[in-house]
């Protein structure tokens, strides 16, 4: 986990909640824009990366006894790489992807996420600033 997939998390944050974030402050546009340009890249990694870790957490389950805290939020932090990464990176996957079947499941997976895109996204930002607190805060402990 970390400071690295927590300011991971925070990027795709921002970028799932662009319009959000926008709207209430449109002085972010241009740093948002920055980004744009290789969103589709940033959600294909993401989604793949948060796949194995949604593994990882599962194969990983027991540590739900000695460090709770920790699996949830490594829980957490791969559902929302997977979900975000799925919304932003699907015109970069769908080049990969050439059955006609997992497209069409994928835009199924897509039209059912994308209502909640700016909400997963403001949850991202949050729980990556929480992982990047939590990992100074427990790492000097």
């Amino acid at each position: 986990m970390g400071i690295v997939n927590g300011l991971w998390l925070v990027v795709l944050g921002v970028l799932g909640a662009a319009s959000l974030i926008i709207a209430r402050r449109p002085d972010a546009k241009d740093a948002i824009a920055k980004l744009a340009p290789y969103q589709g890249w940033i959600g294909a990694i993401s989604a793949l990366w948060g796949v194995w870790g949604v593994i990882s957490s599962v194969l990983n389950i027991g540590w739900m006894t000695t460090f709770p805290i920790y699996w949830f939020t490594f829980l957490a932090d791969s559902l929302l790489s997977v979900a975000l990464g799925l919304l932003l990176g699907v015109g970069v996957l769908k080049t990969f992807i050439k059955d006609a079947t997992a497209q069409a499941k994928m835009d199924q997976t897509i039209a059912k996420l994308a209502p909640f895109q700016g909400t997963m996204g403001l949850v991202a930002i949050g729980v990556g600033v929480w992982m990047i607190l939590a990992s100074i805060l427990f790492a000097a402990g």
